[in-house]
């Protein structure tokens, strides 16, 4: 599957868009050129040079430094929100999907609902109940988003519970927790894989945003949203400054999004499908030119 992602111009995008994100975030944990959280207020806004390849912000940091802490933040935040939202989210589509109809139905309402509210809104919601911090910002982002995998997977979970193959497992006397494990979960789990790194996305971007609003990570520690806050007081006289985080920041969504449209069509049976049609089809002879 990765030598067909790769042969994508979206898949490849998308795969070396989380890779960086993961040496930068792993490179953050045994080396960056400065101590990020080190304050030097005498080489404040220092341009760009060889010392500091991105300058410094208004306490003499070194921005190369924040931007290598900001992606180990951006993947901490992302990870952890996606898998809380895989995690509950399928949980709450089997549960709807295994509940009885009249309670399937109003839970089923109370999802959609819940769907109605954005994500950042519910987030910032949370945050402001428990205070801001990297965990708080990524376990609110993926309670928010939980409700989408949940009603991303359903209609999948449906199909699969009623195919003949979970029908006769049923009816040779096989558990809840076998058909779950061995017919319904392994036949939503393209869905489900395409719409987590779609999450992915949606979860670095509101990791920014609230960093940027004040309610996701506490300075010091730097961030990506954090920085774009601290240097917009400077977007008129050194506009060049907000250029690396916003960039990383328009990699990273960009590379997430890409990555899950080249999944979709990996994973769709129906593009394999053709795929191996079109590769068994003959191939037309071509003529000789003729003089």
């Amino acid at each position: 599957m990765i030598g067909r992602l790769l042969s994508r111009p979206d898949g490849a995008f998308g795969l070396a868009a989380a890779a960086l994100l993961i040496g930068c975030a792993m490179l953050s944990l045994v080396w960056t050129p400065y101590d990020p959280l080190a304050v030097d207020p005498a080489a404040s806004w220092q341009p760009f040079s060889f010392a500091h390849p991105l300058g410094t912000d208004s306490l003499g940091r070194d921005q190369v430094s924040a931007l290598l802490v900001g992606a180990r933040v951006t993947l901490f935040a992302t990870v952890v929100a996606t898998a809380i939202a895989a995690v509950l989210g399928v949980a709450i589509a089997f549960a709807l999907a295994l509940a009885p109809r009249t309670l399937s139905s109003l839970l089923e309402r109370a999802v959609d609902v819940a769907i109605a509210f954005p994500t950042l809104i519910v987030a910032i919601i949370l945050v402001t109940g428990f205070g801001a911090s990297t965990w708080v910002a990524a376990v609110s982002i993926g309670l928010a988003a939980s409700v989408v995998v949940a009603r991303t997977v359903l209609p999948e979970l449906r199909r699969a519970l009623l195919s003949d193959h979970v029908l006769l497992a049923t009816a040779s006397g096989a558990g809840t927790w076998r058909i779950v494990s061995r017919h319904a979960l392994p036949s939503v789990l393209p869905t489900l894989i395409v719409r987590l790194t779609q999450i992915m996305a949606a979860s670095a971007l509101a990791e920014a945003a609230l960093s940027y609003l004040g309610f996701g990570t506490p300075p010091p520690t730097p961030s990506w949203g954090r920085s774009l806050s601290d240097l917009q007081s400077q977007i008129v006289i050194r506009p060049e400054y907000l250029i690396a985080p916003a960039v990383a920041i328009v990699i990273v969504v960009l590379g997430f999004n890409l990555l899950g449209d080249a999944l979709r069509d990996v994973l769709d049976p129906r593009s394999r499908v053709t795929a191996v049609e079109d590769e068994a089809a003959p191939r037309p002879e071509r003529k000789g030119a003729t003089l």
